[in-house]
């Protein structure tokens, strides 16, 4: 992650707003949930097809974010390290350039966080959720030990 990027992203209504990160453990609230959102989607895109950078910064600013290669290269290294991308490089126009694909583990990652996705646009986007949450019971809330 490169120190003072920005993330710019707009809410589908015109309006833009840009995130700055700071530091990995100094992310605004809003930059790091953003940025779990673009790791989802990148994961998504590489396990249909092999990606490559420029290809997934494109597809990322369809949908309102606005991310430099000094962003989104750094997330990509981490996917690939953390086991859930690889890459191949590829001779394109006298060119290399690297495809990511998912891994089997990133694959599964995927499958896994999709239910989860599901249920929380239900929830946060649709408004279909718990409208409050109940008070926890006594037993809950009394000291242990």
């Amino acid at each position: 992650m490169v120190v003072g990027e920005a993330i710019s992203t707009h809410d589908g209504a015109g309006i833009w707003r840009t995130l700055t990160i700071a530091s990995p453990r100094g992310l605004e609230p809003a930059a790091d949930f953003l940025l779990g959102f673009i790791k989802i989607h990148v994961l998504h895109h590489a396990a249909k097809e092999p990606v490559y950078g420029l290809a997934l910064i494109r597809e990322l600013q369809r949908h309102g974010y606005d991310l430099s290669p000094g962003t989104l290269y750094p997330i990509l290294h981490g996917l690939e390290a953390a086991g859930y991308l690889r890459h191949e490089e590829r001779l394109v126009n006298g060119r290399i350039r690297k495809y990511y694909a998912a891994t089997a583990r990133g694959q599964y990652a995927l499958e896994q966080a999709r239910p989860a996705i599901r249920e929380l646009v239900e929830e946060v986007v649709e408004d279909r959720g718990p409208q409050h949450l109940d008070e926890p019971f006594e037993a809950d809330s009394a000291p242990a030990g």
